[in-house]
């Protein structure tokens, strides 16, 4: 099962349009162009808006939590025989996270990380 235990939570204009009982093109509006200056910098609001993906137990999760199970999936592996893609999938599948074999792909990218043939050869 997929262990969901990051503070991040996934928040997008949908769930800020329902609690305010504003349109999503009124809240993308409002916070278009606004900063917010934070202990740790300032930020546009627009990264407080984390993407996620939602798991068979009606929970989100956030990408960033997603990736770092990838990454973590992969530094696990046997250096003889990597994961290909479709396996990492099916794994998140199991663990309840709905992900398909090319957002695997294009999340491992993202990380930097090649292909598992190619990781073979090293």
């Amino acid at each position: 099962m997929f262990k969901y235990d990051h503070p991040l939570k996934p928040l997008n204009l949908k769930t800020i349009s329902e609690e305010t009982g504003l349109h999503e093109s009124t809240v993308s509006r409002a916070i278009n162009g606004k900063y917010a200056q934070t202990p740790k910098g300032v930020f546009e609001l627009k990264y407080f808006l984390v993407r996620g993906l939602s798991t068979s137990f009606g929970d989100n999760v956030s990408i960033d939590v997603l990736k770092n199970k990838i990454q973590e999936i992969i530094n696990s592996e046997n250096k003889k025989k990597h994961y290909s893609d479709q396996q990492i999938a099916d794994m998140l599948n199991v663990s309840g996270v709905k992900i398909s074999r090319r957002t695997v792909t294009k999340y491992r990218e993202e990380l930097g990380i090649e292909s598992s043939s190619k990781r073979k050869i090293r």
